[in-house]
């Protein structure tokens, strides 16, 4: 968000910064719960580290403003009416799970907004910045989701309620006694395939070679899905995955992107 943009206090309107709060007090008053599973779930293996990084004014001030309307707090103790979440629009709604700083998100969004983004990530400065984007750029289709994608869709998703799945850049989890956290698995797209609606698409980009095999050989190999690349293998990236910053350093390092499209049977 500009700096002109921005809300600063004036001479009569106190401001308390998320930074220098009191013991106990939370660190967004109404944004996203610092453990919105809290330990009612079991403990496990994660897929995913939550990163301490500072968030800018910008972004904590989106998060305080915007989160009581575009955002939610994966807590596992009910299942979301995606059709209401979405404003009661019937919008097919899409799943993006780890959306970075969310310009990727926020681009797809704006590019096709007949199709709902419900995106989650653990990485509050994200979590700011895409909130943040959303509404600069007028978005209405984006849904921001805190927490872990696994109680997501086991608790909370309904059947067959997703039109696609995105999962760009996961973290490749390179060495091999930490290859077992990585997201792609059986084991997970058992738990995706029930959520999807039947030809709904799976989308999956990665730099890391050795983890785009990996996909390549889980997804191949599971019953409910099957490639849409005639002959199997990966695709080309397709025209609506925008080339991100992200991606853009990894090419230059000469890193081999690999986008993978299989379709829900």
């Amino acid at each position: 968000m500009s700096e002109s943009s921005r809300v600063h206090p004036d001479a009569t309107t106190p401001h308390v910064s998320p930074f220098h709060r009191a013991k106990g007090e939370p660190r967004f008053p109404g944004g996203p719960a610092p453990d919105p599973a809290g330990s009612h779930h079991e403990r496990r293996i994660r897929s995913f580290q939550p990163r301490r990084s500072r968030v800018t004014a910008g972004q904590a001030e989106a998060l305080e403003r915007l989160w009581p309307q575009w955002g939610l707090d994966i807590d596992g103790r009910r299942v979301l009416d995606l059709d209401e979440l979405f404003g009661g629009r019937g919008l097919p709604v899409v799943l993006e799970i780890g959306f970075g700083m969310g310009e990727a998100t926020a681009q797809m969004a704006a590019e096709d907004p007949a199709t709902g983004v419900l995106a989650v990530d653990v990485h509050t400065p994200g979590q700011g910045n895409l909130l943040a984007l959303a509404e600069r750029a007028g978005l209405t289709n984006v849904r921001v989701a805190n927490g872990d994608a696994i109680i997501l869709l086991r608790e909370m998703l309904p059947p067959a309620s997703l039109a696609g799945l995105r999962v760009y850049f996961p973290d490749p989890w390179p060495k091999k006694r930490h290859h077992k956290r990585r997201l792609i698995q059986p084991e997970f797209l058992d738990l995706v395939a029930p959520r999807l609606a039947p030809g709904a698409l799976v989308h999956c980009a990665t730099d890391w070679e050795p983890y785009a095999e990996q996909m390549l050989e889980v997804l191949s190999a599971h019953p409910d899905f099957e490639n849409t690349v005639p002959g199997g293998g990966y695709a080309p990236r397709p025209a609506f995955r925008p080339l991100t910053r992200f991606e853009g350093q990894g090419l230059d390092k000469g890193h081999v992107v690999n986008d993978l499209l299989f379709r829900r049977r």
